[in-house]
């Protein structure tokens, strides 16, 4: 390995610093495979005049990043040749929906060829999340988490007792906490982009209340025991709303079969098999869109563009990108993305 290493004693780049980029290098173009023994520190120290500590800090900040190993009695090993960029992120998601993965593939966009991001998904789940974070502890340059969880009787909560401990382990410079925050949470010097869901649905419900008045009754599909839950701030502030501007409605768990339709009525979905379900029957018992009966969706997508369905969303896009600019210009504090009303055919 010694014949690879490049160590140029007229820089002006660190001697430890050097290290780490010539063995990362030499990863990254194949000379350095899995498991490879390295050289050990006085070895390494000998052959280029370099101080014990020196090479020491190098492969010291080299085993945190989980690049080299060391064995007791054996020495130093490559342990991966996954993460040799300049940039390693881990991005842990709740769930594969549509619009949590159009938010990731706008921020590995946004975040450019000079870096690598594992993505994983932990399905809303405390235990698995825990897990995922202990086992990659250390290995990251950051950590970007968007924290939603269920409890045990299936409703949403942001965080758990056992998940705020676990990300106060995190060092600040290395966290950013996307979509979803705890306004009461100790975090300072981190990066957080977010929406807030109380306050986005219900001014968003504002910016269409002169098409919302025209409606006899308000459904909100609210699916209170889903697989993945939703935040009950979605719930409050569209009661808020209603409350503030006296008008009939009514929480519902989700679109039944054969649900009974009446002229007046407006629907506000948010899982997409209720939309879906909901537009079937309107159909079937040929009622007008946008006319007899109306449909708000929550989270746009492509599909809900082609059908001519209203939308309230938060702007997924704008949201990844201001997360991967404050990571590549090492920017920290709380932004809040955009949540727009999109009127269209269907109210």
């Amino acid at each position: 390995m010694i014949k690879y290493i490049k160590i140029d004693k007229d820089s002006r780049v660190p001697k430890y610093q050097q290290i780490i980029d010539s063995i990362i290098h030499n990863i990254s173009i194949g000379n350095l495979t899995m498991d490879k023994k390295i050289p050990s520190i006085n070895m390494f120290s000998e052959e280029f005049y370099l101080s014990r500590d020196t090479v020491e800090k190098a492969y010291s900040i080299l085993k945190e990043r989980n690049i080299i190993t060391s064995i007791r009695g054996k020495g130093y090993y490559i342990s991966r040749t996954k993460l040799i960029s300049k940039v390693n992120i881990l991005f842990l998601v709740n769930k594969l929906s549509s619009y949590k993965m159009r938010t990731y593939n706008h921020f590995i966009n946004a975040i450019g060829a000079n870096s690598h991001t594992d993505l994983h998904i932990y399905h809303c789940d405390e235990t698995l999340f825990l897990n995922l974070l202990d086992k990659n502890k250390s290995a990251y340059d950051y950590y970007v988490i968007m924290p939603h969880f269920k409890t045990d009787d299936s409703t949403h909560i942001s965080f758990t007792e056992n998940v705020v401990k676990a990300i106060n382990k995190i060092p600040k410079e290395k966290l950013v906490l996307l979509d979803n925050i705890k306004k009461n949470l100790d975090i300072e010097n981190c990066i957080e982009v977010f929406q807030d869901f109380e306050n986005d649905i219900y001014s968003a419900l504002n910016e269409g209340l002169s098409k919302i008045k025209k409606y006899k009754k308000i459904m909100l599909i609210y699916p209170d025991k889903a697989i993945y839950p939703y935040p009950r701030r979605i719930l409050h502030g569209f009661r808020k709303f209603c409350v503030e501007h006296k008008l009939d409605f009514e929480v519902l768990n989700e679109i039944y079969d054969d649900m009974i339709l009446k002229t007046g009525d407006l629907f506000i979905t948010i899982e997409e098999s209720d939309l879906v379900n909901l537009v079937k029957q309107v159909r079937e018992d040929e009622y007008i869109l946008g006319h007899e009966i109306g449909i708000i969706s929550y989270n746009d997508t492509p599909l809900k563009e082609l059908l001519g369905i209203t939308v309230m969303s938060t702007d997924f896009k704008i949201m990844a990108e201001t997360a991967a600019d404050m990571i590549l210009h090492k920017k920290r504090g709380k932004v809040k993305v955009p949540f727009n009303f999109i009127e269209r055919e269907s109210l």
